[in-house]
């Protein structure tokens, strides 16, 4: 976790129009926030790996999962990864459900 992706969860976390149809209140939400933060590591950025994306939004994602020593990055949004300037052929971005199927035990 680092402080960009955390704000980005209070962010969508806090939109009422996103949950409009979602089982959870605004206080159950915060709780999954919660919880997620209770079970991650917080990860320093020391580096910046740029120029990278397209979309300067995207970078601190791939600069987190470096940092973090991650393999993966699970995102419905695979096309704001696509057509990288670098190369990283440790870091595999894709769908949850492909994810899933591909590397869950």
């Amino acid at each position: 976790m680092g402080s960009a992706l955390l704000a980005e969860y209070e962010s969508l976390l806090g939109r009422e129009d996103v949950f409009r149809a979602a089982p959870l209140d605004a206080g159950q939400r915060a709780d999954l926030l919660d919880i997620l933060l209770a079970s991650a590591q917080w990860v320093r950025i020391n580096f910046l790996w740029r120029p990278n994306l397209k979309d300067e939004a995207d970078n601190h994602l791939v600069d987190l999962a470096i940092a973090g020593g991650a393999r993966y990055i699970v995102t419905r949004k695979v096309k704001d990864f696509s057509n990288p300037d670098l190369r990283l052929p440790d870091l595999w971005i894709g769908l949850p459900e492909v994810f899933l199927k591909e590397f869950a035990p």
